[in-house]
Order: structure tokens, then sequence, then C-alpha cells
């Protein structure tokens, strides 16, 4: 029997709630009770005194907070000028440094700092030269302490601002900055007066994930000796289990990062929402051709910039490659041993990686296209809530989102006795939640450059509505819907902060196998894992720089 249009469409719309609603909003939720509650389960709020009464705990949440600070500042001064560059400027090699701005997003954090430490480290390529060839009898501190963490997570995330900024600029109305140029303002004032305020809703977006990333990264403090830092604390008191204190206090952590998310993500919005950005729409810019002298200091700014983010890529290729490097600039001998290691001999990081990035890739399909039509086409009830949602779980810490998963599915499911973390498949259901917003937002931010008269059109000779999004609205806006897709499998396939919590024997996918090697001394092993990762991340980088440019950066606001 066939459901009559609007069952069919109720339907699914009440599907696509009860999967946010019991993915998303109960997982949150249940660890925010444990976070009130004592052992017998009644209300207190000692658990957040013990927390604000702790020194130690108090120390960690102000470096915490000074680490993501000094990530935006850091981040800002890059992206912001590799932005403005790219856009309204003309000069050789343009094309080329706009892909390569991208490149260090497809660098898990933990491949990254440990391409740093194979070149930066103590005894890692700078420090040998500079010991063997120059004199120096003590190693250069260049990685450990919060120098460190800093200059891993700039690198890191500097193009999450690049393309919130790119994006931005693409849409602010060039006769802006031409009106007051003709009243005598200069470069400098224009950009400061005119053009960085109209990408408030860009920067806002770009600075609020770079904070809370680099909040919630606990990988790079660890392998840098900086413990002393929120996320680093909630992952090692959780995944100790004799203690209990120390495990209640590793959730009340975990409840801290999702509340300043909430607040910082409420903030973000109400302060875009404040000003008025109605002349923003992609324009066509007409670049400016730089002077002979500026043109390449442009290019030799960028290539500076560009060599400091190949480092890492460096030093784990180096490491996948390289046997005896110890002591030594490099290494004394090359093999791909270790990637037969990893590929043929322990294939499983792989084939579950590919396995359950795709799985997350399809869940992420069929409930993040339905809702970005529900939030661009439909006035239905709730619509505003879900883009919020949406918005919110991009900001969420994956470390967060693991432990709430520990604490609300690790009970025994009704007929099955299991409960969900005892089954591999809570995998790809905590992957497809964390990168839901990008598969949301690149169908959505397609859909708002698609007239919904054509649409219409169809509806008027008699097409259905699945007709008419399968035949019309699909081949308008696949490209948004394919980078969209793509950026959630990149941020599934490196994903380590959530799924290390809940990973099984195996289940272990690369970055947890890139761990685990690390931390056994097979460094080589690792970084055959983090090589591979590398180049699957770059192919389908290279398909999404191909397919949308610039306009990326519509996914991140």
């Amino acid at each position: 029997m066939k459901l009559p249009r609007a069952s069919g469409a109720a339907l699914g719309f009440g599907l696509i709630w009860a999967f946010l609603i019991l993915f998303v909003l109960f997982p949150l939720t249940r660890i925010f009770y444990d976070a009130v509650t004592n052992e017998a389960g009644a209300f207190t709020l000692g658990n957040f005194q013990d927390f604000f009464t702790d020194s130690f705990y108090l120390r960690s949440f102000w470096r915490s907070m000074v680490l993501g600070a000094a990530a935006v500042m850091t981040t800002s001064a890059i992206g912001i000028a590799v932005a403005f560059l790219i856009v309204r400027y003309d000069f050789p090699y343009r094309k080329t440094f706009s892909y390569l701005t991208m490149l260090p997003m497809i660098l898990p954090p933990l491949v990254g700092v440990l391409g740093f430490v194979f070149i930066l480290g103590r005894a890692g390529t700078v420090n040998v030269v500079l010991m063997d060839w120059f004199g120096l009898t003590e190693p250069v501190n260049f990685m450990y302490g919060m120098h460190g963490v800093l200059l891993v997570e700039t690198v890191h995330l500097f193009p999450l601002m690049t393309l919130s900024i790119l994006d931005a600029l693409a849409k602010v109305d060039p006769s802006l900055e031409e009106a007051a140029q003709s009243v005598g303002a200069s470069g400098w004032r224009r950009f400061r007066d005119v053009t960085l305020p109209l990408t408030t809703p860009g920067y806002v977006s770009g600075a609020l994930l770079v904070f809370i990333w680099t909040f919630a990264d606990f990988i790079t403090p660890l392998v840098v000796g900086v413990q002393d830092l929120l996320a680093p604390q909630a992952y090692l008191n959780i995944m100790q289990f004799v203690d209990r204190r120390l495990f209640r206090m590793g959730i009340v952590i975990s409840a801290l990062l999702v509340l300043l998310a909430v607040v910082f993500v409420i903030a973000a919005r109400e302060y875009v929402a404040i000003k008025d950005y109605s002349s923003l729409a992609y324009s066509r810019v007409e670049r400016r051709r730089l002077g002979p002298v500026q043109r390449w200091l442009a290019v030799c700014l960028l290539t500076v910039l560009m060599a400091v983010c190949v480092i890492p890529q460096v030093g784990v290729v180096l490491a996948a490659v390289g046997r005896g490097w110890a002591l030594t600039p490099l290494p004394v001998e090359y093999t791909l041993e270790f990637f037969r290691t990893v590929s043929i001999d322990t294939p499983k990081f792989i084939v579950n990686s590919f396995l359950y990035a795709g799985l997350a890739l399809l869940l992420c399909l069929a409930i993040g296209v339905p809702m970005a039509w529900i939030m661009a086409r439909t006035n239905a009830p709730g619509r505003g809530t879900m883009d919020a949602l949406t918005t919110l779980i991009l900001a969420i810490p994956g470390t967060a989102i693991g432990i709430a998963y520990i604490r609300a599915f690790n009970v025994p499911l009704p007929f099955i006795g299991i409960p969900l973390t005892g089954m591999w498949v809570i995998l790809p259901l905590v992957l497809a939640v964390r990168r839901l917003p990008y598969t949301v937002r690149g169908s959505y931010s397609s859909l708002l450059l698609v007239h919904p008269s054509m649409e219409e059109a169809a509806a008027n000779v008699g097409a259905t509505r699945l007709r008419t999004f399968r035949d019309i609205t699909v081949p308008l806006v696949w490209k948004g819907i394919l980078v969209g897709a793509l950026f959630s499998f990149i941020m599934s396939i490196q994903e380590a902060s959530a799924t290390i919590f809940l990973t099984l024997g195996g289940w272990e996918m690369i970055p947890f196998g890139i761990f685990t090697f690390y931390i056994a001394g097979s460094q080589s092993q690792a970084a055959a894992l983090g090589v591979i990762l590398i180049a699957v991340c770059a192919l389908c980088l290279f398909v999404v720089n191909r397919v949308a440019g610039t306009r990326v950066g519509g996914l991140f606001g």
C-alpha cells in the first residue's frame, strides 16, 4: 500500500528527528546526568565543586582557554592574509597555492604531531644537524611543551580559517570597497573598516572551530608531553577504571567541554545575528595584479608557509620508508617493508577504516541531504532547531561525544542482550554523527543557489516530490552533495578523538593503529599507516578542490 505524500514526508521527517534524538541528544543528556549525580543516582553539584576547587584542574582549564585563544590568533593572522591574497590579487602560481593551503587538512592531528617530532624533536633531523654541523651541545626544544602544541594546531587548523574567510570574501560586494575608495580611504583602512567586518560570519565560524578543536585535542598534547589541559585529563581519567573519583572527574570534564561548546556556538550566532549582512552574495571579483616586487614577495611568503606545512608530511614519509633513523639527519636505509607490514600482514586497520567511514558516509547522505532540503525548502516545525543542532554537532569535541556514547549505550539492548558499545556498528554511527554537518552544509549551500521555481515547475506538471528531487534538484546540487560527502569521508577516516574510546579488539581503524604502533615503539609502521591515510585524504581533497574551489568554506559556517 502506497503512503500518501504527506504521510511519507512526515515519516521521513520523524525518522530524521528520531536519529538526532537517539544518537545526538540522548548521549549528551546522559553525560550531563552523570555529571550532576552521585554513585547512588542522587542529584548533586559536588562533582563540579570538586573540579572548581581543585587547583590542578583549574590550571588545566585556564591553560586550555589560553591555548585555544592563542591558536585563534595565530590561525587568524595566517588565514586572513592567505585568503585575502588568493581572492583579491593575481600573482604567479595563485591556483597552485590555493590548493596547497588546504593540504594541512588532510593531516590527522596524530600524524601531524608525529611528523613534526621526527623532524623537530630532540633527536629529529634539525637538532641532529645543529649538533653535528654547528656544534650545539644540547638539542633545541622545538616541540615539547605548550609552544609545540600551538605549532601543530596552527599548521593543522589555519586552513579552516582560510577557507571560512575565502568563502566570506567571495560574498563581499566589491562596490562597497569602491565606495570607500572614492571617499579617500586607504587600502589598509578599506580592509579594516569595510572588508574585514563584512567577513564576520565566515571569520566567527572559523574562529569557533579552531578554538574548540584546539581545546578538545588530547592526542597532540600527550605526544609532546603536556598533560595539564582539559582534553588530555578527560582521556586519561576515563581510560583508567580503578579510581572512581578520577573516572567521575573525566565525565565532569566531558560535560564541561560540551557546555562550553554550546555557550560558544550561541554567543557566536548571536554576535553574527546582530549585524546586517544582507549585501553578501557570491559575486565576481576582479583581481588586482600586484607589482613585480609585491608579486614575488607574496610568492615567497606563501612558499615559506607551505614549506612549514610540508614538514610533518616529509617526516612521516621518511619514517615510513626509512630504516636506522636514529641520531642521523636522514634514514641510513630505505625500504617498503613497513607498508607491506601494515597492508598485508595487518590489513585490518585499512579495511576497517574504509568499511566504517564508507558506512558513515552512506548514513550522512541518507540523513544529511534530506535535512538540508528540509532546512532550505520547507517551513517544517523544528527546522531552526535542526539547523542549530547541526552547528552544535560541528562544535562539540569528539572526546566528549566518545565518552557520551560509552555512558549512553553501555546497557544491553532488548531482545539482543548485547550493549551497542559491544557491537562494531557503533563506530559507523559515531562517525556519521560527528561528520554529518559537512554533508548537511554542502547540500544546504547548493540548495540556496537553486531557485525554487525550477522545482515548482516540475510539480506543476504532476511530478511527485521524490521525482522532482531526483530529476531536478539532485542534478542541480550534486556538486555540493559530493563536496560535503567527501569532507564527511575525509574527516571520518581520520577520526580518533571519539572512536578511541569505543574501539574493541578487531575494530581498529587507521588512527587507532597509528596510536597503537607509536606507543609500542613501532614508529615506522605508524608512519606507514599515516602515509596511506594522507594519500587517501589528498585524493579526496583534490576532487573537492576541483569541484568547489574556494567555496568550500560554506561547509564550516
